[in-house]
């Protein structure tokens, strides 16, 4: 299950009559930490801008599914109630869910929905819909990564901190010793001298 993360970046933008100003737009992308969200989005971030940007704020999302299309304008973010049964209280539970579509309009976001929804066995009522302040989204692409990846090279690829050995490696407990251990010493003391006498 993909965990979605919302990124709010602060940048310089050149409107479409050439002047700069600045915006606070807000990035969805999947990640599996924090940490990876906001190295993605720095990632993306500097692609997608020549100046210098702040990434203000990363939040975890409430989206349980993000469908795209090639062809739309906007993101609408849309919530639908699902029923299922609790089978160990025997009761009915309601789900609500966050789904985010890619459309040219409100109309066009519902019928993407429901053909986005349509393997779903479970029948469910769209609560709401409106436009969403995502910006863009950045799926995560794992053939992308491995691709990345195969083309690093081998220099930087970090090595070892320390370098590996077979040899034993001896533990030093003198500044853990306690009372305990003087009994330990006595009692090897005494295996060694019935070992003697033995021989």
């Amino acid at each position: 299950m993909q965990t979605w993360y919302e990124c709010k970046v602060k940048y310089l933008k050149i409107d479409q009559s050439g002047h700069e100003r600045k915006v606070n737009d807000n990035y969805l992308l999947d990640a599996v930490s924090f940490t990876d969200a906001e190295t993605r989005i720095y990632k993306e971030m500097q692609q997608l801008t020549n100046g210098e940007f702040q990434v203000a704020n990363i939040k975890k999302s409430n989206l349980t599914e993000v469908i795209p299309s090639e062809t739309g304008e906007w993101w609408y973010k849309a919530k639908i109630s699902l029923i299922t049964i609790d089978e160990e209280k025997g009761k009915e539970k309601k789900i609500t869910n966050y789904i985010l579509i890619m459309a040219d309009d409100i109309n066009h976001a519902l019928k993407r929905l429901e053909e986005g929804l349509s393997y779903m066995l479970v029948p469910y009522v769209v609560t709401a819909i409106q436009l969403s302040t995502i910006a863009e989204v950045f799926p995560y692409d794992e053939e992308l990564q491995d691709k990345e990846i195969a083309r690093t090279p081998v220099s930087e690829v970090a090595a070892p901190a320390t370098p590996v050995s077979n040899e034993p490696v001896a533990e030093h407990t003198d500044n853990y010793r306690n009372d305990d251990d003087d009994d330990d010493d006595d009692e090897l003391e005494e295996i060694e001298n019935n070992t003697e006498n033995e021989d």
